[in-house]
């Protein structure tokens, strides 16, 4: 009889988290390696965000808080869900966590039972899945392939809908892709969603802020009012405010889903960090200056590795509208062989191949669900851009 639990038997540990690990562990013994595997801004917290935190240690606001969230962070992020998607909530409608991963567990433990069914477009970031399976539902997927931009349509939606399904988790711009769902485009979803009042929506709004060109955000409770009642808005400080460490994700929704989610916290974590918060209030209350130069420079490093793998034989890149992420496609190079002797049968012995013989780290599509593709952060410099990109086109003129 096993020791573990059987419901670890359901999951598998993150891969993103394990490229980057592999990554580390090349660079540790010398090798030259680019790690474009971590979704992170390598930009560094603004300083106004740091000071706040300087100010609340120094104040002795050290202690534990409330388990979902200071009064001031509650109130902030009203403010900002006010300002920024028209959507009105009281405090007691929101709930902060430890990164919004947390939050989406949470909201996962509280509602699924056993045949409970999650909507999930593909391609889709890592831990949906896992997390929807520790909370003892079912993963259902639904392909967005690159000929439809990486996006799902109203009528695959539709086809999904069982009488089993509980949520809808929906993700713009997406992580692994860059796409952004317009407002017409989520319009036709949210439509699907009005004729079918037993399922609840949940959003991943993390990458709202990093928009780019003429694509404009849009959050499923803005464009259909009358899915507030069921929609788990969720957000975070992490990306747009380059506070991954920082761990601070929050959400609003119905009294009755944040008070669910409010005890399930209460017996795991409690509070996030007392000193994070606090950060977390002058991030979203403070000045949102930095936004727009920090996305003319992503817009950037974006062209520069689109522009840069189109050229690449057997692969194909499409420009994202948002995030920082890249997804091309690499049909064209599957069943060649390396220089030096790989088989490149699938993406992720692409991906393996690549870091051993290139020092180039990315991670492999059929960890988000669609395949044959890999994920490419530009969350670093143009010049690791560059040379990270020269190595796979060589990579790839090698293929034969």
């Amino acid at each position: 009889m096993s020791f573990l639990s059987a419901t670890l038997d359901r999951v598998k540990p993150s891969p993103t988290i394990a490229v980057t690990t592999k990554a580390q562990e090349l660079k540790a013994a010398g090798r030259d390696v680019i790690g474009l595997g971590a979704g992170e801004p390598d930009f560094d917290t603004p300083q106004n965000i740091k000071d706040a935190a300087v100010t609340a240690i120094a104040d002795g606001k050290t202690k534990y808080t409330a388990v979902d969230g200071i009064p001031e962070l509650k109130e902030a992020i009203c403010a900002k869900f006010a300002r920024d998607n028209e959507l009105t909530y009281t405090p007691s409608q929101v709930t902060v966590g430890t990164g919004g991963k947390q939050v989406i567990y949470n909201a996962f433990m509280a509602t699924l039972n056993a045949g409970d069914e999650v909507i999930i477009p593909a391609p889709y970031w890592v831990s949906y899945p896992d997390m929807v399976k520790l909370g003892g539902g079912e993963p259902v997927f639904i392909e967005g392939v690159m000929e439809q931009g990486y996006k799902i349509t109203a009528d695959q939606l539709e086809a999904a809908i069982t009488p089993n399904t509980k949520w809808f988790l929906f993700n713009s711009p997406s992580n692994p892709t860059g796409a952004g769902y317009s407002w017409s485009e989520l319009k036709a979803l949210t439509d699907v969603l009005l004729r079918h009042p037993h399922v609840w929506v949940m959003t991943d709004d993390m990458y709202e802020h990093l928009a780019y060109g003429n694509f404009k955000f849009c959050t499923p409770a803005q464009v259909e009012p009358q899915l507030y009642d069921r929609t788990l808005t969720m957000n975070g400080v992490s990306k747009a405010y380059a506070m991954t460490g920082w761990r601070i994700g929050y959400a609003a929704g119905p009294e009755v889903l944040i008070k669910a989610i409010r005890k399930v916290q209460s017996q795991s974590t409690s509070n996030p960090c007392s000193i994070s918060q606090w950060a977390a209030v002058e991030a979203l209350n403070g000045t949102q200056d930095f936004l727009a130069p920090n996305n003319e420079l992503f817009v950037t490093r974006r062209d520069l590795v689109v522009d840069m793998l189109n050229q690449a034989p057997g692969i194909k890149c499409p420009r994202p509208e948002g995030a920082f992420y890249v997804y091309p496609s690499i049909a064209g190079c599957i069943g060649k062989t390396s220089a030096a002797g790989t088989l490149i049968e699938n993406d992720e012995v692409f991906a393996t191949a690549l870091l051993e013989e290139t020092g180039v780290a990315v991670v492999f599509g059929a960890a988000f669900g669609l395949s044959p593709n890999f994920r490419v952060s530009y969350a670093t410099s143009n010049e690791a851009l560059e040379e990270a990109c020269n190595r796979i086109i060589g990579f790839c003129k090698g293929l034969g």
